[in-house]
């Protein structure tokens, strides 16, 4: 039985948040592994369809880096698993 090659391509769900502090004191500082994972699992379950698998990585991006912040996260999450050719 053959399997089918996988392919990995970049998504984004895009939101906005409004607040009164800096950035860098908007974000929880103890978010871990587990909670991250909790949020991909639910990301996964409510907008994929079953055998598909999801990595995310939350950070902000001023708008005009958004195309930028997208290469870079694909290249952190799957550019070392493709191979060239």
């Amino acid at each position: 039985m053959s399997s089918e090659e996988r392919k990995a391509y970049p998504f984004a769900i895009v939101g906005f948040f409004v607040t009164d502090k800096p950035v860098d004191e908007a974000f929880k500082e103890d978010i871990n592994p587990d909670d991250i994972e909790k949020i991909q699992e639910m990301i996964k379950e409510v907008i994929f369809k079953e055998g598909v698998d999801l990595a995310i990585a939350p950070f902000v991006v001023p708008p005009d880096q958004v195309n930028d912040a997208l290469h870079q996260l694909g290249e952190a999450l799957f550019g070392g698993e493709q191979e060239d050719g």
